[in-house]
């Protein structure tokens, strides 16, 4: 937030919180809010209320289903664990006054004690036989490590410094004052608890009980299904999301084979966007969806670029989220290690920015939702919105519409192989060689690629799903809204309609809203 007095909030304190271990008291503090919602009669309240209260109870009774697997889950993952993220989020921490500013260096006063919780969080899933792989603890001490390794050129410096050069009300010997002391807390804070970690997951090595997936830990199964229920935001059972990725890799396999193409075209047409910057690109997306997408509030973008250093350990791409009260500001991050150019940006910009992301975060807030919204997780409903812009994206691209739909269909046939590896791995119990098995089936053919793939998902169970199942769920929502009402119904009722509601709720008011059109 920006203004959090705006919101009635006043005297927050500076800290991160804690990573519990306890699994009873997480879901004792999950139950109270439970209750103390549950006091509400959902009868008597507003239609918008009445909704969120629906999401909210969910919600919370998925949470405390959730704590049964709590040390099951995994806080330094290869996607998004809370050593490669923390110090982007921080990099992001705006400031607006003084007051942010002495907040800030309140956080990275708070940053060893709250690794050591973490540290803690480890430390218990080791003696409980959860603790990760050793190839897995390799990678995380590579990424501590090479954040430690930058030393004063650390980007906590650099973006620090920019941040406060902004202050114009900042008197200079006070922005002195400030950079000098978070170059102080950086090196004697931020460091040593980098390091604290190093220590501690060298000490855990080799108390890893399992280097494949979940279903070879005691109830792993049982914990897959929850993580991809509470990550997808489908009850569905795996049997059946797995049936409905096959059927779709079938009709894009399908699709491909009926379009007669050149296997250099493809290069040829996507060479037009590779001379392209980014900013110009998502100019371009964000005026071509004027016609087939509601309107939003005209809001600034940035883009900015992963450090070379931490290549190796971030995604690809990725959108920081405003502040909820000040949706102007917007950042987009590009992996030049991970992501190519020409159309291979331009679709990833899709998804992040115009019609991804970006316009998802500011349509979603410029319908003044209850605030609480803001700051729940709904994966799959997130991200396939977000994937289902990328896929879209090859039709807004300079490029003929077989070609594209050749393209877009290649790299969702790419997406659901991943999924279907992903509910393999950990709910059928691949080995390495089974998963190579499977991916040759389909022409893929380099061990070496596919044991890289297999490793990440180890790391990150049904993290393909929250794409894969989600831009699914919201294509097959899109054939049923435009089915029979096509011609009266256009993109921009359901579009609008979609981001009214989360992912769980979506099916029912979807159905509802097809009546009348």
């Amino acid at each position: 937030m920006r203004s959090p007095s705006d919101y009635g909030i006043a005297d927050i304190p500076a800290t991160y919180g804690s990573l519990s271990s306890d699994p009873v008291a997480a879901k004792a503090s999950v139950r109270n809010v439970l209750s103390s919602l549950q006091e509400f009669d959902p009868d008597t309240l507003s239609s918008e209320n009445a909704l969120t209260f629906k999401i909210l109870d969910t919600y919370l009774k998925n949470a405390s289903t959730g704590t049964d697997y709590l040390l099951y889950q995994e806080p330094l993952g290869p996607v998004s664990g809370i050593h490669t993220q923390l110090p982007v989020l921080l990099s992001e921490y705006s400031f607006y006054d003084t007051q942010d500013v002495e907040t800030y260096l309140a956080l990275l006063k708070e940053t060893p004690s709250y690794f050591d919780s973490v540290i803690r969080f480890e430390q218990k899933k080791a003696t409980s036989g959860l603790f990760m792989p050793d190839y897995q603890a390799d990678s995380v001490l590579d990424t501590c490590q090479s954040f430690i390794d930058m030393g004063k050129e650390n980007y906590l410096v650099s973006t620090f410094n920019e941040r406060i050069a902004s202050l114009d009300l900042l008197p200079e010997n006070k922005k002195d004052s400030f950079q000098k002391e978070n170059m102080k807390l950086v090196t004697e804070e931020i460091y040593p608890a980098y390091q604290n970690l190093i220590t501690a997951i060298k000490s855990l090595k080799g108390k890893g009980m399992n280097e494949q997936g979940l279903s070879h830990f005691p109830y792993g199964k049982k914990y897959y299904e929850y993580l991809v229920r509470q990550t997808t935001g489908c009850n569905e059972s795996i049997s059946r999301l797995r049936l409905m990725t096959r059927a779709q890799i079938l009709e894009d396999l399908s699709a491909m084979q009926k379009v007669l193409f050149p296997a250099d075209a493809a290069l040829t047409q996507a060479s037009v966007l590779e001379q392209t910057s980014p900013d110009s690109m998502l100019d371009d997306l964000r005026s071509k969806i004027t016609d087939t997408f509601p309107e939003i509030p005209d809001v600034d973008f940035q883009v900015k670029y992963v450090p070379e250093s931490m290549q190796d350990y971030l995604s690809p791409a990725f959108y920081m989220i405003p502040a909820i009260d000040n949706l102007t500001e917007n950042v987009i991050y590009i992996n030049n290690g991970q992501t190519a150019s020409g159309l291979n940006l331009y679709t990833t910009l899709a998804h992040e920015g115009y019609p991804g992301h970006l316009y998802q975060t500011v349509y979603f807030s410029a319908s003044e939702p209850d605030p609480i919204r803001s700051i729940l997780d709904f994966g799959g409903y997130v991200e396939g919105w977000a994937t289902y812009a990328e896929m879209m994206s090859y039709y807004l691209a300079p490029l003929p519409k077989t070609e594209a739909s050749l393209l877009q269909k290649n790299n969702s046939v790419i997406l659901g192989l991943y999924a279907l590896a992903d509910m393999g791995i950990h709910y059928d119990g691949w080995s390495v060689t089974d998963t190579v098995r499977f991916f040759s089936d389909y022409g893929i053919n380099d061990p070496n690629a596919v044991q890289s793939v297999y490793k990440l998902i180890i790391g990150s169970p049904a993290n393909y799903l929250k794409y894969y199942i989600g831009y699914l769920k919201f294509y097959e929502l899109k054939r049923r809204w435009q089915m029979p009402w096509e011609i009266n119904s256009p993109r921009k009722n359901f579009t609008g309609r979609y981001w009214m509601w989360d992912r769980r709720h979506l099916r029912s008011y979807m159905m509802r809203w097809k009546k009348i059109y």
